[in-house]
């Protein structure tokens, strides 16, 4: 059994009612074992156009485990952000109902084309490293030097990241 990481966002339509919805079918997955969830953040929205930074994010972080490979588990995922209206092909940074992103898989490395592990950015991102913090605050991921917690105190403040909703 493996343990992953996933980064759960959304800045379209009824937000928290979708992170909700990613969660349970996340949940409900086969092979799949709900451990933690983080609480619920809103967050400014990182490197989109113009037009698109009135949208805050809500964003938050689950911790499963599964006997799946990262790539089906990555497969999976990418399922239920079409099944939520998220379209595969739409330009960088657009609003999305949904954004599922694996951030790590136990202690694994992995660079492909369709995954990268731990996840590229996830260390430069408050709206990951602070919900993760509060689930897995002594986690030291592959390639990072420190704890998740010590890292958030590295941070930047901006992008603003804010508590939403503690228990959703």
């Amino acid at each position: 059994m493996t343990e992953y990481g996933i980064s759960l966002g959304s800045n379209m339509g009824r937000r928290l009612r979708l992170l909700a919805a990613a969660r349970g079918r996340i949940r409900h997955l086969p092979g799949v074992r709900l451990l933690a969830s983080s609480p619920v953040y809103e967050t400014e929205p990182v490197g989109v156009p113009a037009r698109f930074r009135p949208r805050r994010f809500l964003n938050a972080v689950v911790i499963v485990q599964s006997d799946l490979a990262p790539l089906r588990l990555l497969a999976r995922l990418h399922a239920i952000e079409r099944r939520l209206g998220r379209p595969r092909r739409h330009p960088p940074n657009a609003p999305r109902t949904i954004d599922l992103d694996l951030l790590y898989a136990d202690d694994r490395r992995c660079r492909t084309p369709r995954l990268v592990l731990p996840h590229a950015r996830w260390a430069r991102r408050r709206f990951v490293v602070q919900p993760l913090a509060d689930v897995r605050p002594d986690l030291r991921l592959p390639g990072c030097r420190r704890r998740v917690a010590q890292l958030l105190l590295t941070l930047p403040r901006r992008p603003e990241v804010v508590l939403f909703r503690q228990r959703w």
